[in-house]
């Protein structure tokens, strides 16, 4: 292609008008690159810099790089912008062409948004999208259909609102004088609009480029880098249907920026690998550096796996979901849920085809509550060992072994019930601690409400001095379970407390030794978490 100079040094960039860019060349976002993504916000600060940079004569839009492919450039960084701009020129071609600035506005189509075909004399976009929604939706933007596009819900909502706010901004800013301010912003963005153009025929070169600054600067998801990587690596013929896969799996989880799904796939390479860092995840799988023992997975391999655990994950996450798992690992599933416990699913996952998945699961709960309880599994050490025993049971499927090289992460039964009747917990794990005592099961329902029974600000009640309420009110024997949500705003007192409560408490529930206590001071509470603590050491060392 011609019109762009190659830069002869791999590491350079050039920098290039907007018009000199736009009017020498095609663009086609590859399909690894993520979809549109720019709000109103972002749209409204790229015009306002953009305006005010007009009363400044020359604007940088940063760098864009690019590789060549056929007759087009293939975008490798920096399409937010270009279709971004694209969609200003398109705003300012119809404004044009509503005040007959008619050859204004076929300049500014020949620039930026059509050229000429030469073998089929048709008039083709200057701009190609991946996506078949957003590449609709530039086209009917492109060839004036705004109000038919403002409706239409099957075409990308976010670029549709672009460009809307952009012809706005556009009629705002020339409404004192149409014919000159048209000028004016046809001149600037020819002209005094630049780019930093990165340009290499190796797209292996352009996109190390692109990776190294996304990688820095995070400008991209974790999800977005990994779908780039895995497309990038992928045959052309087969980027379409790879990067439909890829989407599904995507798609099962929420829009948080992909930091559930980035979570997933680190659990999935887990398996494999032993246990990888957040920080790492990328590096490894791109193989830039050594993390683990084992070679990472090539990238349909890596997709391949993501598409087989997927069923089984969705269980994890969502016990209510229909998949593989049984009812009662189903119910294994909600107790690390209720404890809001992430950390083990990579072991479940290796154990999905063990061969007693559902006992070696219970034994895996029944050791995170112990070490909960007892110490403290929320650090890297643990969660590290935890991800590397999942390798191991992956490879051998040895859980006895396993277990044995966990064993000081599980307390003995005396160590669990000196423990757990004095330890003060948040109140997730008191709720879940407390149910399984009621229920006498480790996989409680997740039924009734946790109240403490002693609470702060109740001038009333008398039996504790500041320093023994801030010891004992988060304990276990400090709480009750009732059917009730709201505790009633009466029950500031002992006698109250039995009478608004007590009543109201979950099948189960140890009411009738509740009622029997004539004042509940700390010593009450001790004593009923000594009382709680050897139901629980029954419950959780079967």
């Amino acid at each position: 292609m011609k019109g762009i100079s190659v830069v002869p040094n791999e590491f350079s960039a050039s920098a290039v008008s907007a018009g000199a860019l736009f009017s020498t060349a095609r663009f086609e976002v590859p399909i690894y690159q993520r979809e549109y993504s720019w709000t109103t916000d972002e749209v409204k600060e790229f015009w306002d810099d953009l305006r005010q940079a007009k009363a400044d004569s020359t604007y940088f839009l940063g760098l864009v790089i690019l590789t060549e492919s056929g007759d087009r450039f293939q975008v490798v960084d920096g399409q937010q912008r270009i279709l971004t701009l694209t969609l200003l020129a398109v705003a300012l071609r119809d404004e044009a062409r509503r005040y007959e600035r008619d050859a204004l506005a076929e300049k500014l189509e020949s620039d930026f948004l059509r050229v000429i075909n030469y073998q089929t004399d048709e008039m083709e976009p200057r701009v190609m999208l991946s996506g078949e929604l957003d590449s609709s939706t530039l086209e009917q933007i492109s060839a004036g259909a705004v109000e038919n596009v403002a409706d239409d819900a099957g075409l990308s909502e976010k670029i549709i609102k672009s460009f809307l706010s952009l012809k706005r901004y556009v009629q705002l800013d020339i409404a004192p004088d149409p014919f000159k301010r048209l000028g004016e912003w046809a001149a600037f963005l020819t002209g005094n609009v630049f780019f930093a153009v990165f340009k290499h025929p190796d797209p292996a070169s352009a996109y190390r480029v692109f990776e190294a600054i996304n990688t820095r600067g995070r400008s991209l998801t974790t999800a977005d880098l990994l779908k780039n990587f895995l497309l990038s690596q992928t045959p052309s013929a087969d980027q379409k249907s790879v990067y439909e896969r890829w989407q599904q799996v995507a798609e099962q989880f929420d829009s948080d920026s992909g930091t559930s799904f980035v979570q997933y796939i680190r659990h999935v390479v887990t398996v494999q690998a032993g246990h990888i860092l957040p920080k790492q995840l990328y590096d490894y799988l791109a193989k830039r550096g050594q993390f683990s023992e084992a070679n990472p997975p090539t990238p349909l391999l890596l997709l391949r796996n993501l598409e087989d655990y997927l069923p089984l994950y969705s269980q994890m996450m969502d016990p209510s979901v229909g998949g593989p798992a049984g009812e009662q690992l189903l119910d294994v599933y909600r107790a690390f849920n209720q404890l809001s416990v992430i950390t083990v699913r990579p072991i479940l996952l290796a154990l999905s085809e063990h061969p007693n998945c559902l006992s070696v699961s219970k034994d895996l709960l029944r050791l995170v509550v112990r070490r909960i309880v007892v110490g403290n599994l929320g650090t890297g050490n643990v969660e590290r060992r935890l991800g590397d025993t999942a390798r191991k049971l992956k490879l051998d499927g040895d859980w006895d072994t396993r277990k044995r090289d966990l064993a000081d992460l599980n307390p003995t039964k005396e160590d669990f019930i000196a423990q757990i009747g004095r330890r003060s917990f948040n109140k997730t794990v008191l709720s879940f601690l407390r149910k399984a005592v009621v229920e006498r099961t480790i996989t409680p329902n997740d039924d009734g409400a946790l109240h403490l029974i002693r609470i702060k600000g109740a001038p009333d009640w008398g039996g504790f001095d500041e320093e023994e309420l801030s010891y004992w009110a988060n304990t276990i024997g400090n709480t009750i379970l009732t059917r009730s949500e709201r505790r009633p705003p009466d029950a500031l007192s002992w006698d109250a407390f039995k009478r608004n409560m007590l009543p109201d408490a979950v099948e189960g529930e140890f009411a009738d030794q509740l009622s029997d206590v004539s004042v509940w001071n700390a010593e009450a509470v001790e004593a009923e978490g000594k009382r709680l603590a050897m139901v629980a050491a029954n419950v959780w060392y079967e």
